[in-house]
């Protein structure tokens, strides 16, 4: 595909918004402009993302008559590579990285959000409890993350900081997703992680891991950033939101059918729906672990501005690029297609 650069000037932005108020109604009975889309995530078959999976398992994309390949990558990070570098179209990845590429003068915006609360845990190895006792221990510790630079990454490096230490204090490794995460727990080939489930779900059952840090609830996400933080989002560059905005609408009816899904669902029918690899071996444990997480999905598609001060605290305080950034918040997400949303 074509390389894209998504840089927009002030009055390019000034033409997008007044487009972006028109987008809803100009998509509710036109010919959708682009049906075979690319969507780029990093990590699939973890719930984090679940509301990818169900949208694909249970038709909804076809359904809104759209023909949806899904390119799962190492992690976020290179999910988001893809999108700037023009290989997928669409991303289900970290609300986060809507701020960072607004701050690089990249218009990239999210339209549905999935996740209101990160889902991650931060634990060592159950042999290391003793030695590790806090975030403070882990000063030259080799910890595992999904990929370099993904949520994972970034709310690990938080929590050094937050305990005062430097956010290289620690060395993170990229150790993918499922099987993967945790076979490198279980061979020793690190000390720790900052994963999602049912990773983190399958080594707690094992008796593999000590929990420091759950953000799987609200009351947890609030005690660790003080707030909301929003994770997993549908975000693209936003001229294609505005050449394309009945594909984008029906993107995002299809992921709000999801959302609805997953919030009326028994764990049994989650399991069902999603491929049996995903399971990790044992489906019990897997709905276990669906429901023990099922608080974190967004109930209406929406980030709030709570959350978007949230995360831009957490922002500015681990990056210097961002510690003076001034981004608006209605540069990072807009709710007109998720409020015109048919579910």
């Amino acid at each position: 595909m074509k390389r894209r650069t998504f840089v927009a000037g002030a009055a390019a932005l000034a033409a997008g918004s007044a487009l972006a108020a028109l987008a809803p109604a100009r998509a509710a009975d036109g010919k959708i402009e682009k049906p075979d889309l690319i969507i780029g995530v990093g990590g699939k078959p973890l719930l984090y993302y679940l509301p990818l999976t169900i949208a694909e398992q249970k038709g909804f994309f076809k359904e809104e008559g759209l023909n949806v390949t899904i390119n799962d990558f190492a992690g976020g990070a290179k999910s988001l590579q893809a999108l700037i570098g023009g290989s997928v179209d669409i991303v289900a990845g970290a609300y986060e990285h809507t701020i960072r590429m607004q701050n690089k003068g990249q218009n990239i915006i999210a339209v549905c959000g999935l996740g209101r609360f990160p889902g991650i845990v931060v634990a060592v190895r159950k042999s290391l409890a003793d030695d590790i006792k806090s975030v403070k221990d882990l000063k030259g510790r080799k910890m595992g993350v999904t990929a370099p630079g993904s949520s994972t990454a970034l709310m690990l490096q938080y929590a050094l900081k937050k305990n005062g230490l430097a956010i290289d204090d620690a060395a993170l490794i990229g150790i993918g997703s499922g099987s993967s995460a945790v076979a490198a727990i279980k061979n020793g080939e690190v000390d720790g992680l900052s994963h999602v489930d049912p990773v983190i779900a399958q080594l707690e059952s094992d008796g593999e891991i000590k929990v420091l840090i759950d953000t799987r609830t609200e009351k947890g996400t609030r005690d660790v950033f003080g707030g909301p933080n929003p994770a997993a989002t549908v975000y693209l560059p936003h001229d294609f939101a505005q050449t394309n905005p009945v594909t984008t609408q029906k993107v995002v009816n299809a992921f709000m059918k999801a959302l609805d899904f997953i919030h009326s669902a028994k764990p049994e029918d989650i399991a069902a729906t999603v491929p049996a690899e995903y399971l990790l071996g044992d489906k019990q444990l897997y709905m276990r672990a669906f429901e023990a997480s099922r608080e974190m999905y967004s109930p209406d598609g929406m980030i709030t501005k709570e959350g978007y001060d949230s995360m831009m605290s957490v922002l500015k305080g681990l990056d210097p690029e961002l510690a003076n950034a001034d981004v608006a918040f209605d540069k990072t997400f807009d709710p007109t297609f998720v409020k015109a949303a048919k579910r």
